[in-house]
Parts: C-alpha cells; sequence; structure tokens
C-alpha cells in the first residue's frame, strides 16, 4: 500500500527543499508539497495543506513548516499517520524575535529580495558551504523566486503564532524528530526538548548540517525517511 506524504516548506521555501526526497521516496509514497506561500497565519497554512490532499498523511514539515505540521496535529489529528520534523521549532515568540523579524522586513523592503537572501542564507547552512557558490545558488535562486508580499506574509504568520509545546504531549502517533547538528537557527537542544515531550518520538542529528538539512545532507535525510516509512504499520 503507497504512502500519501505530505510535504510542508519554511519560511520562503519552495519544492526545491524537498526535490531529493521526494525522488527518493517515490516509490513507496506520492508526495505533496504544499504551497504555503499564501498564507498570512500557520492556522491558515495548515487549512491550505490539508486541502491539498485526501486521505491519511504521513506529515513532514521542515523549519516553519514543522510548526505548521503541528498545526495540522491540532486541527485534523485524525488524518494524522505520523510525523516527521525537520530543523523547526514550538516556542512561542520571544522577546527579541519581532525586532530580529523586523531587520530583515525592513532590508527586503528597502533593498530588495536579493540583499535579504545574502543576509538571511549564510547563517542557515553549515558554515563550510557560505562560500560555496555552487551550493548556495540555488538556494539564493529559491529565495529570489519568493515575493516581498510573501515575505511579509510568512513573517506575520510566524509571529501570530500559538505556543504549540503544550500540544506535544497530545501526539499519539509515530514521530521523527531530525536536526542538523550545526542548525544555529533551530539548535539541537530544541530539539532535544521537543522530542522528550513527544511520547515514544525519536531523535535522529545530522551530522555535517546546518539549518538546511534536506539540501545539505540530501542522501543521509532521504535514506532516513524511506527507511523510516518502511517500517511504519500501514494507514
Amino acid at each position: 500500500m503507497r504512502r500519501q506524504v505530505l510535504a510542508l516548506p519554511g519560511l520562503l521555501c519552495d519544492g526545491l527543499v524537498w526535490e531529493t526526497q521526494v525522488t527518493a521516496l517515490s516509490g513507496i509514497a506520492d508526495v505533496t508539497v504544499a504551497d504555503l506561500s499564501g498564507g498570512d497565519d500557520l492556522t491558515g497554512m495548515a487549512e491550505v495543506a490539508l486541502a491539498s490532499v485526501d486521505g491519511r498523511l504521513d506529515v513532514f514539515g521542515h523549519s516553519m513548516g514543522g510548526r505548521v505540521a503541528f498545526e495540522i496535529w491540532r486541527q485534523a489529528p485524525e488524518r494524522v499517520a505520523s510525523i516527521v520534523v525537520l530543523d523547526t521549532g514550538t516556542h512561542p515568540v520571544g522577546p527579541a524575535e519581532p525586532a530580529s523579524r523586523k531587520r530583515m522586513l525592513d532590508l527586503a523592503a528597502n533593498e530588495g529580495m536579493e540583499a535579504l537572501a545574502d543576509a538571511w542564507l549564510p547563517q542557515m547552512v553549515h558554515p563550510d558551504r557560505r562560500s560555496d557558490a555552487a551550493f548556495m545558488r540555488p538556494l539564493r535562486e529559491m529565495v529570489l523566486r519568493a515575493t516581498p508580499e510573501q515575505h511579509v506574509r510568512q513573517i506575520e504568520a510566524l509571529l501570530r503564532r500559538r505556543e504549540a509545546t503544550s500540544l506535544l504531549g497530545t501526539i499519539t502517533v509515530p514521530t521523527l524528530v531530525v536536526v542538523g547538528r550545526h542548525d544555529e537557527w533551530s539548535p539541537v537542544d530544541q530539539h532535544e526538548r521537543i522530542a522528550a515531550s513527544i511520547p515514544g518520538a525519536r531523535l535522529v542529528v545530522i551530522e555535517d548540517a546546518g539549518h538546511m538539512v534536506t539540501l545539505e545532507q540530501p542522501a543521509a535525510v532521504s535514506t532516513l525517511l524511506v527507511d523510516w516509512l518502511s517500517k511504519l504499520p500501514d494507514c
């Protein structure tokens, strides 16, 4: 029986972040990559994602998409067969976050998405990759496919997010928590707390990777996800 995967990208991201995994999973699953570009709150993003595919789902979320995955569990747990979150968080907005987000919004508004990409992307990857032009080019092109309006909407969604930490203990489906060892944005200890709060969750740390783990270590992540899905009970 083929599985149905709903893959959720993060802030300013699109199907590129799941490209290798979609191919790797094609033998055992049909993968739908949700379009979260139009949403200005996580609740609405979850609703749109759920409406994009029928049936019971293995919900995969990267970064902001991980937060949407937890929102999907909040809204429709009966549709969730398993959850995989990568390089994400559940904490509420912290005191310094609005100002930090505003700096990025102002940069994009005043100097353009190119300037935003150049300032934001390096901190999203392992330090050794920041000067690798061949690796960084597709990420930069992905950010430039996004519009300033999308950026504003998604930042507003993140700043209006509901706290999700208290939701973790209610999760009753198999859950995999993945993080890049060198993720400076969503660090390993944050994921240790997430995994410890979900009954039976498994934590996997991917070596030699930062926040963009699906792109930095595509083979390792793909192998992990294929193995994960292959061992799950039928929906």
